[in-house]
């Protein structure tokens, strides 16, 4: 299958999304509720249900294998992607366990797995997989004799290729058994519509030939995306039929979507499925290309995924209520299927463990985009440019030459920016980064000109953003105000039309950097008897005008970031309003969209995963530490993802702003986690000076970084935006537009 550049390692292509959804259509058809419940009904946990030929028609099993041995050679993304509808349907039978195990005997290669790997994909023969055991080998005369059992092994009961993990002095061997060799008897299983069974093996020999050559960590990172995958596609499924739901079911008088309590449990299973689906397909792509931290990545899916697919469909049976529990409701059935996948997956700690595990002492997990071909056409003429730059000895000449060459916001049109494709704007990134030019601080100035150059007029732009661009000019922004927090149409400043402009009254707060700017940005209403959104223009302010006062606001680090503004009667002449009178929420929207996208990426002056590793690489850390420190390595990784996502979607033209609300959220609350873990452990270190901890700047990331999840949108109103702008759930009764 071709694949779309833009997209590997953190998304899907054109062709995966037709795959998905032929599969998808493929299961309505097919995979019927009425052959579901009659299953249900019936005990046939496991069984070849009537769909099994045709959907072993659909070539789905032999996606992943080799074109040589009878496979596609499409790689474990593209079964990923097939897996996710099939999870949705609720399919049952073979499929899932036959895959795993020819995944498995893919990355074991040799010629006995080999030959097994064609019936496997034609589904002429089925397989299962024990991802633990009590087996345990001796090995005699060139064989290996096995004893002991294995329990829980999905697909066993009808499986003809059995592969289970045998303890041979001391280690792990992956070992390749015949049903005939092996006891196998049906177990109770949580998955009503899954068999499972207890696999027992008395002195069986076992030839060398099926010892197979992979490494424990292989297989659980294969089935980390084989059964991941299939965790995805319930979690999707619990998502929108709860959504669905919220939409319709009445209370009170009023959809139960409205409701923030529901809104907000709905908004966080949406962003679970965004982050579990993210680290899937990093996984898988790393494993397709056999990267040397894949296993890693593998690690990182195996212990978001799992426990997030559990959650989600608690949530779902949860938003339902009362029919939710039911047994005629099929929320239960995708409940149980979590279940039973995080079971396959083993414990929580060992998982987390793993990732420490790579984390404190493997390589970094690269975050590098893989570009397209043309990337490097138009890399060597940046290239050069900068280089001519970095050339320049004055510090200000050089800020002159990055902003009249318009490399500071380069997607600007020219001579504001280069008009640079979203491509270009990653190459002009990332060549400066390694030109290692120092790029002026621009700060509020950067939304300043994304709102003057496409609305200002010649001499806003001439004698504003030009000097911005140039690093000259320091710029706030006057938006919130004490009583309209992030509801900023609620806004109260009031602007009176006067004999050539206009004349101010009003309060703004938690404005940044009032007491150095020199400009600023200000809404005000003009027009009280419009809508809120229609009665409000938007001005730039000299901030050296007479009847402002700067009032700065004392933080909870002692700082003095933000201020209070007072506006008594302050004049702004008429060439100072960008825009059209009354339009300026339209224009205040242009900066409102770039401070979202801003916020979503990790900030450096908060804690990171970099602190995080500074802090914990070499220390003796307790079991308990370990964990935590797993845990919030995994969550650093899937934020990093989703904003590789975010970059991507811009690449292809999509709106990135529901997954930067994702990423906004996400990462601010990793910045106040890393934060908080540290401080906890470093004891009394973390709450008083000691010598030789990072005792000051511990506690410093941390009081400073409780303002993360309330500016730029507060994680509450990011909720809300998620809510309605994912899963399309009623705005509350009371807002108006």
């Amino acid at each position: 299958m071709a694949r779309n550049s833009y997209e590997l390692g953190v998304g899907v292509s054109e062709d995966h999304l037709a795959l998905a959804d032929a599969v998808h259509g493929f299961v309505e058809r097919t995979i019927t509720a009425d052959i579901v419940r009659a299953a249900v009904e019936a005990g046939e946990a496991g069984k070849q249900l009537p769909y099994w030929d045709a959907l072993v028609a659909q070539d789905l099993l032999s996606l992943h294998v080799s074109e040589d041995l009878g496979g596609q050679g499409a790689g474990l993304l593209t079964l990923a992607v097939a897996l996710e509808p099939l999870g949705r349907g609720l399919h049952t039978g073979p499929f899932v366990p036959t895959a795993l195990a020819s995944a498995v005997l893919a990355q074991a290669g040799g010629s006995w797995a080999q030959a097994q790997l064609p019936g496997l994909a034609d589904g002429s023969r089925t397989g299962a997989v024990a991802l633990s055991s009590n087996l345990t080998g001796v090995l005699r005369d060139g064989a290996l004799v096995v004893d002991g059992t294995a329990e829980g092994v999905v697909g066993a009961v009808s499986a003809e290729v059995i592969i289970a993990p045998v303890t041979v002095d001391g280690e792990q061997r992956w070992v390749a058994f015949r049903n005939a060799e092996v006891t196998v008897g049906a177990q109770d299983n949580v998955d009503v519509l899954r068999g499972a069974a207890r696999l027992h093996a008395d002195s069986v020999e076992v030839p060398a030939e099926r010892m197979l050559a992979v490494t424990s960590a292989r297989v659980r990172s294969v089935a980390a995306v084989v059964l991941g995958a299939e965790a995805v596609g319930v979690m999707s499924w619990c998502v929108s039929t709860a959504a669905e739901y919220a939409k319709t079911r009445v209370q009170f008088g009023r959809p139960i979507g409205q409701f923030q309590g529901v809104k907000h449990k709905c908004a966080h299973m949406g962003i679970a499925l965004e982050k579990a689906r993210a680290v899937l397909w990093d996984a898988a792509y790393a494993l397709d290309r056999d990267d040397e931290t894949a296993d890693y990545a593998a690690a990182v899916a195996a212990l978001i995924i799992p426990d997030a697919a559990v959650q989600v469909a608690q949530d779902c049976i949860q938003v339902h209520g009362g029919i939710g529990f039911t047994w005629e409701h099929d929320a239960h059935l995708y409940y149980r299927r979590a279940l039973a996948l995080r079971g396959q997956l083993g414990a929580r700690d060992e998982r987390a463990e793993a990732v420490a595990g790579y984390a404190l002492s493997g390589p970094t997990l690269s975050s590098e985009l893989e570009l397209p071909a043309e990337a490097e056409q138009i890399r060597a003429g940046i290239r050069a440019e900068l280089a001519e730059i970095a050339q320049i000895d004055d510090e200000d000449d050089q800020l002159v030459a990055l902003g009249d060459g318009g490399w500071n916001l380069p997607h600007l049109p020219r001579p504001y920016g280069r008009s640079a494709s979203p491509l270009e704007q990653v190459v002009i990134s990332q060549e400066i980064k390694a030109s290692g030019i120092p790029m002026p601080q621009l700060l509020m100035g950067t939304w300043a000109v994304g709102a003057i150059v496409p609305h200002g007029d010649e001499r806003q732009k001439r004698e504003l953003v030009v000097p911005t661009l140039r690093g000259e000019v320091v710029w706030c922004q006057l938006f919130s105000e004490p009583g309209a927090g992030s509801d900023l149409a609620s806004l109260t400043t009031k602007a009176t039309k006067v004999d050539g402009g206009w004349r101010v009254t009003g309060q703004k707060i938690w404005t940044t950097v009032a007491q150095f700017a020199e400009w600023a940005m200000l809404i005000a209403r003009t027009s009280p008897d419009k809508p809120k959104h229609e009665g409000i223009t938007y001005f730039v302010l000299d901030m050296s005008s007479p009847g402002i006062t700067v009032r700065p606001l004392r933080e909870m680090t002692g700082s003095a970031l933000f201020n209070e503004v007072f506006l008594d009667d302050v004049f702004i002449p008429d060439e100072n309003v960008v825009g059209a009178v009354d339009d300026g929420w339209h224009v205040a929207r242009t900066t409102l969209a770039g401070e979202r996208v801003a916020l979503s990426q990790k900030m450096e002056a908060y804690a990171t995963d970099a602190d995080l590793l500074r802090f914990a690489v070499g220390r003796e850390l307790s079991p308990v530490a370990r964990y935590h420190v797993g845990e919030l390595m995994a969550e650093s990784r899937a934020v990093d993802v989703i904003g590789s996502r975010v970059v991507l979607k811009q690449l292809s033209g999509i709106d990135v702003s529901t997954t930067s609300s994702v990423g906004k959220l996400l990462g601010m609350a990793l910045g106040q986690a890393i934060s908080e873990f540290v401080v906890a452990e470093l004891g009394i270190a973390g709450v008083v000076s000691v010598p030789g901890e990072r005792s000051d700047h511990a506690m410093e990331q941390l009081i400073a970084g409780r303002a993360t999840t309330i500016y730029g949108g507060t994680t509450e109103v990011q909720l809300n935006v998620i809510g309605e702008r994912m899963l399309g759930l009623p705005r509350d009764a009371s807002v108006t537009v």
